[in-house]
């Protein structure tokens, strides 16, 4: 596929827009609006006791709290090991040893081009919390057979969670 136009049609701090059209030597053509996202790190910190520490906080486009892992965009040129490890110092206060990475994926590549990578975070160490203005956000420790129950059950309803800890209960 050859882009053959683009054009950005909405900027904010988040995030842009773009309207892009593009052909391939077959003369296939592809239109699309697409949201240009920097990507986004992915957290998954597991302390010595096997509990995964969990977010929760109200998201807007889904009209109400979600447990989720932490996360947050990456800033510019920062590569998501370092988004990790900010972010975590950020929205839950804990530092950790270890990092690995346990996934890298797309969370909606039809019209967004936002790449989450989840990294496994071990050898924790608590510290304070400084979450953005705009962030209201509580922290809870959960079992690996609660986290599990809670997905099979619904009550996880956050992609980057389910795929982080699905991922690391079956590749650990």
């Amino acid at each position: 596929m050859k882009i053959v136009s683009s054009r950005e049609v909405y900027k904010c701090g988040l995030f842009r827009v773009t309207e892009e059209q593009a052909t391939d030597p077959d003369g296939f053509h592809i239109q699309r609006s697409i949201v240009r996202h920097k990507g986004s790190a992915v957290m998954m910190a597991v302390d010595e006791k096997k509990r995964i520490l969990l977010v929760r906080q109200f998201r807007l486009p889904a009209a109400k709290s979600l447990w989720e892992l932490p996360a947050g965009r990456l800033d510019k040129g920062e590569k998501p090991l370092q988004a990790a490890r900010r972010e975590l110092r950020e929205e839950t206060g804990y530092k950790a040893r270890k990092w690995k990475k346990l996934a890298a994926f797309w969370p909606s590549p039809g019209f967004v081009d936002e790449k989450m990578t989840i990294f496994l975070a071990t050898g924790l160490t608590a510290g304070e919390p400084h979450p953005m203005e705009d962030e209201r956000i509580e922290c809870r420790w959960f079992k690996r057979k609660e986290l599990d129950r809670m997905i099979r059950d619904g009550k996880i309803e956050d992609g980057k969670t389910i795929v982080g800890f699905l991922t690391w209960m079956r590749y650990k």
